[in-house]
């Protein structure tokens, strides 16, 4: 998995939160509450082919990941057993 399917929320400086990917300079999203950064890079990561959103807590420790499905699947399954 590359480093473009993950994302980091982590606590933005000077309040908020922010949605980041791995050794980039700028944030990909900044909101007010970590449960909308949460959301916000599931969306990203989705929306990219799926990969994995990393969870960190006010002091920087991550917290929590999740494994993200593809979002936008060109070619859905037909079968729904």
């Amino acid at each position: 998995m590359n480093n473009k399917n993950r994302r980091h929320v982590v606590p933005n400086k000077t309040g908020g939160w922010d949605v980041v990917a791995p050794a980039s300079k700028r944030a990909s999203a900044h909101v007010d509450t970590q449960a909308q950064a949460v959301e916000r890079a599931r969306q990203i990561v989705g929306n990219a082919g799926g990969g994995e959103v990393r969870i960190h807590g006010r002091d920087g420790q991550l917290r929590d990941s999740d494994t993200v499905t593809p979002g936008n699947d060109p070619n859905p399954p037909r079968d729904t057993k």
